[in-house]
């Protein structure tokens, strides 16, 4: 037990922490951009699924918007057959760019979740079951709160039915991304870029919310197996 508990040995414990928390610190941008280029990829591969989803979903709905054409697909298939041939084969990457930014969503949803979850811990030694969730759910609610209006443009791209700025077929760009937002705005008002916002929070804030306990509690659980929580203690 000496020998364990020996000088030497504190050394190389030392040694070996600080050349881990070294080689963390100069890999760990290598390892964000590797998230990020994930996000990317994901992104870029499932868009043209989005698109026929999202326009199979609203065929046969009524719009008020007169800007809108109508589309009238049989299935899978013929919706990717009708898009590239009427609108060319970029069509089915419409709204990649919203898509793009909107990878920040989940960054924004944990800065603001370990914020709040900070400022508790110094009021508190041990987070609750209700705290995780609160604060979960708040986090979650800014961060779609903060994308949704592209959330709303991704929508208006990927279907892509519309009239407006026919001379522009580059759909996914940021002059067409600021277009509609404009556009959105001038119809509706500021307000028109949040239409939709109550179902979206109601559909994500909640999952986020059991998201993050779920989390927290295999967390406490891991530390508690591998000896940590005690370790903690003294």
């Amino acid at each position: 037990m000496s020998s364990v508990l020996s000088y030497e040995s504190l050394v190389h414990a030392v040694a070996g922490a600080v050349g881990s928390v070294t080689a963390m610190t100069v890999f760990f941008p290598l390892d964000t951009a590797r998230l990020r280029l994930q996000g990317v990829v994901n992104v870029l591969l499932t868009t043209p699924l989005w698109v026929v989803n999202t326009r199979l979903k609203l065929q046969g709905a009524k719009f008020r918007n007169e800007d809108i054409v109508p589309t009238n697909y049989k299935g899978i298939i013929d919706a990717f057959h009708q898009i590239v041939r009427d609108e060319g084969i970029l069509a089915l990457w419409n709204g990649t760019f919203p898509s793009l930014l909107l990878v920040f969503n989940p960054a924004i949803q944990f800065m603001f979740y370990e914020g709040l979850k900070r400022q508790l811990l110094k009021k508190r030694m041990k987070l609750s079951s209700l705290d995780v969730f609160i604060i979960g759910a708040i986090a979650k609610a800014i961060a779609t709160t903060v994308t949704y209006p592209m959330q709303t443009v991704q929508s208006i791209l990927r279907f892509g039915r519309h009239r407006l700025n026919p001379e522009n077929r580059t759909l996914g760009s940021l002059r067409n991304v600021l277009y509609l937002l404009h556009q959105r705005v001038k119809r509706f008002g500021i307000m028109g870029l949040y239409k939709g916002l109550e179902a979206k929070l109601l559909q994500t804030v909640l999952t986020a919310a059991l998201m993050f306990l779920v989390y927290e509690k295999l967390t406490a659980a891991t530390f508690t197996i591998m000896g940590l929580k005690s370790a903690r203690k003294h």
